[in-house]
């Protein structure tokens, strides 16, 4: 599966970083992906992540 964060939508909370730190890091007050493609052991963090997004800044496809 892919992850990315719509950086226009992400407030900076780190929620994300908090629950997914192998995928999301912040930069410059928003959360950006590490990688694009997410390793099968961090899918169901990623998918955590993105449920608890709250502005749904967080695109998995």
């Amino acid at each position: 599966m892919k992850v990315r964060v719509d950086e226009d939508l992400c407030v900076g909370c780190g929620l994300c970083v908090n629950t997914c730190p192998d995928i999301f890091v912040m930069k410059d007050d928003k959360a950006i992906t590490k990688v694009s493609v997410v390793p099968a052991a961090s899918e169901e963090s990623a998918k955590q992540s993105k449920d608890e997004c709250p502005v749904e800044a967080i695109i998995i496809d």
